[in-house]
C-alpha cells in the first residue's frame, strides 16, 4: 500500500475489515521503517514469539496477524539505523502461516526502501493512497510510476480524508478538495476503491488501539472501510482471472 499523503489509519482499518467482513485470514506488515505505528493502533505490547527455526511468529490482534517494525526494534535495537536490513529481516524472518491476504503498509515515498520491497515480495498488486489535493496526487503519480517500473499492478486508489461532516450540522467540507483522487484514478486509466472520510473518531480509536471496524461496526466510516475491502477483494479476483486467461507466449 502505497500513501501519497500521510496517513496511519487506513492500512490497519482495512485488513480488520477485509478479516471481519471479506471473512479472510488476514496478515498486516508494518513495513513503515520511519515510523511503525501497528503495535499502538493495534494495541499489541508484548514481542513476537520464534519458532525452532528462528522465524518471528506474527501476533494476532482483532482476528489480524501482525507483524511490525516496531516489534523488530524492541528485538534487536541494533537495526534501527540498518533500514535495508531491518527490512530484509521483515521479509524473510516471519512466520505468516495459511494466509489469504497479506496488507503491507509501506512508508510513504519512492526511495530505495520502498523500491527493495517491492522487489523482493512477490506482490499482487498495490494500492495507492491520497488526500484528493493537488500536491499529494502528484506523489500519488510519483508512486504508479514506482510501481510500473517494478511491474507490480496498480489494484486501484483509495482516497483519504475526503471530506469532512459537520457534527452540528451534518454538512460536508471538502478540506482538501474534491474528487481529486478519483479523477486521478480515471485519468490515468485505474479503478477507484473507495473514499475514506475526515472523521475524529477514526484518529481516536486509533490512538486508542480499537480499530473504528470493531469500535463502531455499524457506523458511516467502517461501511466506507467495508466497501473499500470488498472493491479490494473484487479486484484482486479480476486480476487472478486475467492472469490465468493471458495466453502463453512461447519464444
Amino acid at each position: 500500500m502505497f500513501k501519497g499523503g500521510i496517513e496511519i489509519n487506513l492500512s490497519f482499518n482495512l485488513a480488520v475489515a477485509l478479516a471481519n467482513k471479506c471473512h479472510l485470514k488476514v496478515g498486516l506488515l508494518d513495513a513503515d521503517v520511519y515510523g511503525p505505528s501497528v503495535p499502538t493502533m493495534m494495541k499489541i505490547s508484548k514481542k513476537p514469539d520464534v519458532t525452532e527455526d528462528a522465524k518471528m511468529i506474527p501476533i494476532e490482534n482483532y482476528g489480524v496477524r501482525c507483524m511490525s517494525m516496531g516489534f523488530l526494534w524492541r528485538m534487536m535495537p541494533l537495526l534501527c539505523g540498518e533500514v535495508m536490513s531491518a527490512l530484509e529481516k521483515m521479509l524473510r524472518g516471519v512466520d505468516w502461516g495459511n494466509l489469504d491476504i497479506l496488507v503491507v503498509d509501506m512508508p510513504p515515498g519512492t526511495g530505495d526502501a520502498q523500491i527493495t520491497m517491492s522487489q523482493n515480495l512477490q506482490l499482487s498488486g498495490a494500492i495507492i493512497v491520497s488526500t484528493p489535493q493537488d500536491v499529494a496526487l502528484i506523489d500519488a503519480r510519483r508512486g504508479v510510476k514506482m510501481f510500473s517500473k517494478v511491474q507490480v499492478p496498480i489494484l486501484g486508489f483509495v482516497e483519504n480524508m475526503s471530506c469532512f461532516k459537520c457534527p452540528h450540522c451534518g454538512e460536508p467540507s471538502f478540506i482538501f478538495g474534491e474528487g481529486g483522487t478519483r479523477k486521478t484514478a480515471a485519468s490515468m486509466g485505474y479503478n477507484f476503491i473507495g473514499e475514506i472520510p475526515l472523521e475524529v473518531e477514526i484518529r481516536k480509536s486509533g490512538d486508542e488501539g480499537v480499530p473504528i471496524t470493531i469500535s463502531s461496526p455499524d457506523s458511516v466510516v467502517s461501511k466506507a472501510y467495508g466497501d473499500a475491502a470488498q472493491n479490494l477483494v473484487k479486484r484482486l479476483e479480476e486480476l487472478a482471472k486475467e492472469q490465468i486467461l493471458q495466453p502463453e507466449i512461447n519464444l
